[in-house]
Parts: C-alpha cells; sequence; structure tokens
C-alpha cells in the first residue's frame, strides 16, 4: 500500500487526520497535526521515571547509552521518537524489565503518516497480504536509497527530520516480511513500468532490482510482474491491498492520490479478490517475473 507503493507511503507529509466512517473509509483530513503522538510523550514519561529511579541525570544517561543529551531530552520530552537501539541500550542501562521494549512497535507505528495507521494495525494482523501495485516498487520492499528517493521528491518539500521519521517507520514496516507465528504469506504483482521507473537514478535502481531478487527467494514471498504486453487486464483501475487477518476476517484497501478506503463489506471484498485471482493469471508467474528483474538489474 502507499506507505509502499505511491503517495501516501512514499511522499505525504506529516499533516493528515483519520477518520473512520462506519462504512469503513479511512479519510483523510487536512488539518495539521498540532502535537506530536500521545505514543512517544507516554514512552518518554517512562524514561523519565526509570531515569530518575536509577539516579541518572539526562546528561549521565546519555553518556550511558551513546545517544546527545539533546537526544534524550527530545525522546523524554515526547518529541522524537526512539529508535530500537535507544530502547535496547536504556533498557540495559536503566533496568527497565522490558517496560520501554514493549512499546517499540507502537512508537514505530506512530511515525507513519496518520492516516496510514489504522491500515497499518490491521496490516500487523494479517495472516495474508497480496497487493498490486501499478506505479511503483511498494514500500514493504523498497530499499531505503529508493524510499529515501521518493521521500525527497515530495512536493511541498518535507523537512529533514518528517523526512527521516518516516523512512525509519517504512523501514521498520517490513519486519513484516519476516515475522514469525504466525508466518504472513505475501503476493506482490508490480507493473513492470514501476521495474523501468528511475528513481533515484541507476544505482539505486540496481540496488532495488537486487532486493526484489532477493525477496523472491523468501519462501512466503512471491513476486510476479505484469508485464506491459499485457495491454488490459483486471487491476487498470488501479493499486489495491488485500488482507486476510488471524480471525480470518478480509480486507481490501485501495488508495489514489492520498486518500485511503478500507473495506470490509463481504460482497464488495469478494469481488476484489475474484479480481486479484484473474490478475494473477493474467501476470508472469513467479519463475518468469524473476529472470525479467534480472534482466532489469543488469541493465543498470
Amino acid at each position: 500500500m502507499s506507505t509502499g507503493t505511491g503517495r501516501p507511503a512514499t511522499t505525504t507529509p506529516d499533516t493528515a487526520v483519520t477518520t473512520v466512517t462506519t462504512g469503513g473509509v479511512i479519510k483523510r483530513d487536512q488539518r495539521r497535526e498540532k502535537d506530536h503522538p500521545p505514543i512517544w510523550r507516554a514512552y518518554g514519561k517512562l524514561v523519565r521515571l526509570f531515569r530518575e529511579r536509577a539516579g541518572h541525570t539526562q546528561q549521565t544517561l546519555a553518556e550511558a547509552i551513546g545517544y546527545s543529551l539533546e537526544q534524550v531530552a527530545s525522546v523524554e520530552q515526547g518529541r522524537r521518537p526512539a529508535k530500537d537501539t535507544f530502547t535496547k541500550a536504556a533498557e540495559r542501562v536503566l533496568g527497565a524489565g522490558g517496560a520501554l521494549f514493549v512499546l517499540q512497535d507502537d512508537v514505530d507505528r506512530a511515525k507513519l503518516p496518520e492516516f496510514f495507521r489504522d491500515f497499518a494495525l490491521l496490516e500487523a494482523e494479517a495472516l495474508s497480504r497480496f497487493s498490486y501495485d501499478p506505479m511503483l516498487i511498494p514500500g514493504l520492499l523498497q530499499t531505503e536509497a529508493y524510499a529515501r528517493a521518493l521521500l525527497e521528491a515530495h512536493f511541498p518539500p518535507m523537512d529533514e527530520e518528517t523526512i527521516e521519521q518516516h523512512l525509519a517507520a517504512r523501514m521498520a514496516r517490513q519486519a513484516l516480511l519476516t515475522k514469525k507465528n504466525p508466518t504472513v504469506v505475501f503476493v506482490f504483482i508490480l507493473e513492470e513500468g514501476a521495474l523501468h521507473r528511475m528513481v533515484g537514478g541507476p544505482e539505486v535502481m540496481r540496488g532495488q532490482m537486487e532486493r526484489l531478487l532477493e525477496c523472491t527467494r523468501m519462501r512466503n514471498v512471491e513476486i510476479q510482474v505484469m508485464s506491459t504486453s499485457q495491454a488490459a487486464h483486471s487491476g487498470v483501475n488501479g493499486q489495491m491491498v488485500l488482507l486476510e487477518t488471524i480471525e480470518r476476517r478480509r480486507f481490501v484497501a485501495i488508495e489514489s492520490q492520498g486518500i485511503v478506503s478500507v473495506r470490509s463489506d463481504e460482497h464488495e471484498v469478494s469481488e476484489f479478490w475474484m479480481q486479484y485471482g484473474m490478475l494473477r493469471t493474467q501476470a508472469l508467474n513467479a519463475a518468469e517475473s524473476a529472470r525479467l528483474i534480472e534482466r532489469e538489474a543488469g541493465k543498470r
């Protein structure tokens, strides 16, 4: 989904507000987020509590965990999200007993554009995730260099801190690919044009093609390419993501121009699943797709 493929995942600034209607639609509002996510502030308060209990000042904690005083202060005040390395070091030095580590996924998720967070919660509970991406390499498969190039291309431009937050969230979200208990099954159908779009230049694209090839060797991941020779097919109306959760509930998410709609109506969802089944028959199979990606990698 776009925090993987198109605009939201790659180019949405930190200004969206999410509302979920009774029909299951996630709509993007243009009101500016005035506060940082509450989970960052809650995490920061815990860090301060454990720091004071351990008899540390912000300065001595910073020295003990290898961060600057400004970084520790920003985390405690909820102005900056803690990275996984910060949490691991703070757990060790402060003896937090896992209280900080258990919040890390929520801290990371809050880095995502706000409109995307509700979908990310569904995605985190998925048993399977099938997607069709017509424009770009989806976020779950992007290299850091490819993702950064997309974020830096956003207009209006985002500040460096926002870019870094979105980039960190995108990379952290890729842990879904290797998640265990349960392992998630992924199918990605990419338009061939996404392989040709020169995001970040030849070197970035060569690395991106190599990353796709790595993913094709994962047992729970299948990548198919929709050849440009397939003039018309069942996905020409746009991007889609199909999810099935642990509770065997099915959802479809579609995104266009920064608006994400998540549908759960049984009849609507059934039509999308049939449509996706047809897409898989029209795309190149996994072996053919891997050979095409390998040829593209060799051209860079």
